[in-house]
This record gives C-alpha cells, sequence and structure tokens, in this order.
C-alpha cells in the first residue's frame, strides 16, 4: 500500500523524527516514534502531531486519523519525566491549547482512532481517552499512576476518566495509580476491540477504512451531536474538567513533591514525600 511520508522539519539531520505521518488512502496514520524511550512525549512530539491533526482536519480526503506507537513495547509513557527533570518544556510554547502530545485537548471533526500497542500509563491513557475509539493489543495497561510521581492527570484523564468508568472504579484507579489490563479495560468498556498485539494496527486501520467508507458529513455530524462539540470543535461539557485541571496543576507542579516525583523516577527510587 503507499504511503506518503510527511517530512519532519523539527528533526534534527539523521535523527529519526518523534511522530511520523503516513497517509493511506483516506486514513491518516501518526505514529508516536520514540520507541527507546516508550514513546514518552516531548515537545518535538507536540509539534509534528499537532500540525499533523490541522492537516488532516484541513485535507477533505482524510475522513480517519489513526494515532499509535511505534515498537510493541509502549503505545506511550507520557510525558517524558527525564525532559522534565531537565527542565525542559514537552508543550512548547504556543502549542499548550493543543495540549500533551498535540492531541488531547485538540479536537477535530475527523473521528480518531487510538491503536494501543503496548503499555499506555499516565498520558497514554490520555491520548486513549481523547480517541473516539480505542483497539488494543493484549498485553496493554492503562492507567493513570501520576500520584505515584507526584503529578495530576493534567491532560484531561481525571475528569476523562470519571466521564467513561463507573464513578467508584474511576476513583479507585485515580487514587491508587494502579494500572488495569486491556481486559479489564474492555469489561468496563474503555475501549472497543482487544486483539493479540501484532493485530492491533490492522484491526484499528480496517475500522477506519469502515468509517471511511460511510458518508463524510454524516459521520462528522454523528461525532459533533454525540460529543455536543461547537462549530470550531469545543467541547463545552469538558470545559469545567480543564479549568479544575488548569487550577491544580501550576499548585501540583511547582511543590516540592512533583519535583521529588520526577527525580526519584530518574534515580530509579522511591520518592520520599514531604506533603508540600
Amino acid at each position: 500500500m503507499h504511503a506518503e511520508h510527511t517530512p519532519a522539519d523539527a528533526t534534527a539531520p539523521g535523527a529519526e523524527p518523534a511522530a511520523l505521518v503516513e497517509r493511506l488512502g483516506p486514513v491518516m496514520l501518526i505514529t508516536l516514534n520514540r520507541p527507546s524511550a516508550r514513546n514518552a512525549v516531548n515537545a518535538e512530539m507536540c509539534v509534528l502531531v499537532g500540525d499533523a491533526l490541522e492537516e488532516a482536519e484541513r485535507d477533505q480526503d482524510i475522513r480517519v486519523v489513526v494515532l499509535t506507537g511505534a515498537g510493541d513495547k509502549a503505545f506511550c509513557a507520557g510525558a517524558d519525566l527525564k525532559a522534565i527533570s531537565r527542565g525542559e518544556p514537552v508543550i512548547p510554547p504556543g502549542r499548550e491549547h493543543w495540549g500533551l502530545a498535540g492531541y488531547v485537548s485538540h479536537s477535530i471533526s475527523k473521528p480518531t482512532i487510538a491503536a494501543v500497542n503496548g503499555l499506555a500509563l499516565g498520558g497514554g491513557t490520555e491520548l486513549a481517552l481523547a480517541s473516539d475509539l480505542v483497539v488494543t493489543a493484549e498485553h496493554a495497561q492503562f492507567g493513570l499512576p501520576e500520584v505515584k510521581r507526584g503529578l495530576v492527570a493534567a491532560a484531561g484523564g481525571a475528569f476523562r476518566l470519571m466521564d467513561k468508568l463507573p464513578a467508584a472504579i474511576a476513583m479507585e484507579l485515580l487514587l491508587t495509580g494502579e494500572p488495569i489490563s486491556a481486559r479489564r479495560a474492555a469489561e468496563l468498556n474503555l475501549v472497543n476491540r482487544v486483539v493479540p498485539g501484532p493485530e492491533v494496527l490492522d484491526t484499528a486501520l480496517g475500522l477506519a477504512r469502515t468509517i471511511a467508507a460511510n458518508a463524510p458529513l454524516a459521520v462528522q455530524a454523528h461525532k459533533r451531536i454525540a460529543l455536543a462539540q461547537g462549530p470550531a470543535g469545543e467541547r463545552p461539557r469538558e470545559e469545567p474538567g480543564w479549568a479544575a485541571t488548569a487550577q491544580a496543576l501550576p499548585l501540583i507542579a511547582a511543590s516540592e513533591d512533583a519535583k521529588e516525583g520526577a527525580l526519584a523516577f530518574v534515580e530509579k527510587r522511591a520518592p520520599v514525600w514531604r506533603g508540600r
């Protein structure tokens, strides 16, 4: 199958881009491409993914977007904590409105499918929650372990998880930070399909082609109605969640515990919390 690769202008010569973009007929495939870092999100990835979504929104020939990760170990490990510990932003200035990976708060009219090829913890789960449909590998895991690092699920995870799951289950996952298996995620209706790892991408692309074969205006109208999207893709129902997140984030991010959580991760040791 023919695929066109979008050039990655932000990538240093000779280096692999942090995300790959392919056009597979009416489907745009975006691959998070930092497998050695478990596809953790850095600033370059935000730009490449965000720009790809903008292109998908403009191009009438693109009808569905599929998001996956390189390799078979991890879909996305969330924000790059090593970059954070070095004081580097993982969302570049001017792209904040798109959210983590240029994706989580970047609403488009075209349907989006997450093809979860491995671990999807923290920001990885938030990318899945931001997608319209989710196809996952049997060995994948989902969860929001931010409390184990002194952080908050700031990419929409806290309120979207409460919206997707029974309140008691969502609260348990948020407060314990413990993961769940792909099978458990399916039982809770958090994902659409669970398949063997090698079949994840083909299954997601097959689902995308089924959607793409339908009338595009009708498909987009159903998405807009179901999500109560405004004409510019905004989601008024989510505004209180984003506002609460924005209020909590600066306080938590500036705390001693947040710094300790990132440092403990880098040093591979248990954190010592101070509660301040």
